[in-house]
């Protein structure tokens, strides 16, 4: 069973989480990156306004790191929902790589905003389970030990999906 980590980025109103962007790195190095066109930025509350929008790849000024990504291999951009939705059953294809399994840290909301993305619950892709399993959670079991530092990214999406795969990869050697 293939290991995706996931991670999201965005705007909770207590009722609605719009997704503003979403990172999974995949067990096997591949990369996926997309930010929401349907985003609605101006809901966005301070914490997001200052910690999440600055760190959006199409608000950057310089975009070298952003080519290097997709010249490299990395899959995604600057989508609508809709096709982040078919992108990432591509990218996460159950008939070439098998049956998922969802990581991510703090992963309720995680959860929630990828699987909106299809509709209700039972309109998720075929194969793909119905929760990922939280890597905070593997690590209060283990005695919560510290975990690796994240870095200046923080509150990118790939950027936290990255670092969720790290804090696995430490917490299954611990």
């Amino acid at each position: 069973m293939p290991k995706y980590f996931i991670d999201t980025e965005f705007i909770d109103d207590g009722k609605t989480i719009d997704l503003i962007s979403i990172g999974i790195v995949a067990e096997d190095g591949r990369e996926f990156y997309a930010e929401s066109i349907d985003a609605d930025l101006s809901k966005a509350n301070e914490w997001v306004k200052e910690n999440v929008i600055p760190h959006l790849w199409h608000r950057l000024a310089d975009k070298s790191q952003v080519n290097a990504w997709f010249r490299d291999g990395g899959k995604g951009g600057l989508l609508h929902k809709k096709d982040i939705a078919r992108e990432l059953v591509w990218f996460i294809d159950t008939e070439k790589y098998g049956k998922p399994e969802f990581w991510a840290y703090y992963s309720a909301y995680d959860h929630v905003a990828l699987m909106q993305l299809y509709g209700p619950m039972i309109d998720k892709p075929k194969g793909w389970p119905m929760y990922t399993m939280d890597i905070k959670q593997l690590c209060k079991s283990l005695g919560d030990p510290e975990l690796p530092k994240q870095g200046k990214d923080e509150h990118h999406a790939l950027a936290d999906a990255r670092w969720n795969k790290r804090a696995h990869e430490f917490l299954m050697e611990y």
